[in-house]
């Protein structure tokens, strides 16, 4: 099942907190896959020869894990100083729902990436914004296709399988530079700050003491790979990334009992189908490979 035959392949564009669920709603019913929900799991422990799921469902024993849990439910805020001061309000894009209800006030945009382009071109339209970011905003020039997709998953790829951390999406893809994106130029929307110092009660300051009043901070910094339940494993590095091999970079090095997908190159819709049919094949193999023990 493809991607476009679920999203409307007329639209120019599609919020991912909407096609994504619609997505894999279409294809589990397509597919009539026996799905738990909810079940929360809070760790996976080595036992030995197997592996033992825990969740507030009960356990399970198993043999291998594919873990798909990807970023969603593990959004980032950066700890900057003075955070818990501000009397104004703060949320991240995973809470973002209407632009209108900031009517009035005046919204600090954080973040360099594709979402927070997206939501300061929103907001921007019925109030007030700035917009920092923590590096200078790279706009691609020329078009993001085929050849420059899988350029970007390689980038990807190669880091994770050195067990350094992804890193954003942005970092190898860079902003795309849309009809929208020119039209936010021209209204003096992408006028760029460097990321503040300090938040303070009504608003954030900079080191050269320049300060700026704001009602709203709006945390547009991404998110984390959803992996605390798998810290007993130890998979992970001094560096904070794990080091994956497998054909699509899905398999842990340290433990080929389990697979990722959604980590590093597999993070796309599209890149988790085909790490998804892979890690299902290599630890098919694996495991017919491996003596069972009693």
């Amino acid at each position: 099942m493809r991607f476009a035959d679920v999203v409307d392949p007329d639209a120019t564009e599609v919020k991912a907190a909407e096609a994504v669920p619609r997505y894999f709603e279409a294809y589990e019913r397509a597919f009539q896959l026996p799905v738990y929900r909810p079940v929360v799991v809070t760790v996976v422990c080595d036992r030995g020869d197997r592996l033992v799921v825990e969740s507030e469902n009960g356990e399970i024993s198993t043999r291998g894990v594919i873990n798909c849990t990807g970023t969603w439910e593990q959004p980032y805020i950066p700890d900057v100083p003075g955070r818990e001061r501000f009397k104004g309000r703060q949320l991240h894009t995973k809470d973002f729902r209407t632009a209108d209800e900031f009517l009035g006030q005046h919204v600090i945009v954080v973040g360099a990436g594709i979402s927070a382009i997206q939501l300061l071109d929103e907001v921007s339209r019925v109030t007030r914004t700035t917009w920092v970011t923590r590096r200078p905003p790279e706009f691609r020039t020329g078009p993001f296709d085929e050849e420059a997709g899988r350029a970007a998953v390689k980038l990807v790829e190669e880091r994770v399988r050195r067990g350094l951390p992804p890193g954003s999406v942005v970092s190898v893809t860079g902003l795309p530079n849309t009809p929208r994106v020119e039209a936010m130029r021209a209204r003096g929307v992408l006028e760029r700050r460097p990321m503040f110092d300090e938040i303070v009660d009504d608003g954030v300051c900079w080191a050269d003491g320049t300060t700026l009043d704001a009602d709203v901070i709006l945390w547009c910094t991404g998110f984390r790979s959803a992996l605390d339940h798998l810290a007993p494993l130890g998979l992970r590095e001094p560096s904070g990334g794990i080091v994956m091999t497998g054909r699509l970079a899905t398999q842990a090095a340290k433990d080929p009992r389990i697979h990722l997908v959604g980590y590093g190159p597999s993070a796309s819709t599209v890149g988790a189908n085909r790490a998804g049919n892979a890690a299902a094949t290599e630890l098919t193999n694996f495991l017919s490979a491996a003596p069972i023990r009693d």
